[in-house]
């Protein structure tokens, strides 16, 4: 059983980088042809997915976070990150990693995800 969970920070300043590792267990990084995304909820809104990367290393941007979030992953520890700068207080929010068959994730309902990490962008 695939189990993944999210460490960050929790509190960061503004204009400064955030750093999430999301940490598998229960299965490879590499194995299968999955999307292993990061999404967020920042509170009192929905979900919104900002990118995955794939079992092939390929990796997919939510087009408006392109330019201030980086995917990447280390196989040896089975671990993914989001690295997202400069960092705004909308930036705030509740940081979720997850698998899935899917690219674009819309909901909770789809795929395996972690218990969320909260990330606070704040002076």
């Amino acid at each position: 059983q695939v189990q993944l969970q999210e460490s960050g920070p929790g509190l960061v300043k503004p204009s400064q980088t955030v750093v999430l590792t999301c940490t598998v267990s229960g299965t490879s990084l590499t194995t299968d042809t999955y999307y292993w995304s990061w999404g967020r909820q920042p509170p009192g809104k929905g979900l919104e997915w900002m990118g995955a990367i794939i079992n092939s290393g390929s990796v997919y941007y939510l087009p408006s976070l392109k330019t201030r979030a980086s995917i990447s992953r280390d196989t040896s520890k089975n671990q993914f990150t989001l690295k997202l700068s400069s960092t705004t207080p909308e930036d705030t929010a509740v940081y979720y990693c997850a698998r899935a068959k899917e690219l674009v994730l819309k909901t909770m309902d789809v795929g395996d995800w972690g218990q969320g990490t909260q990330v606070t962008v704040s002076s």
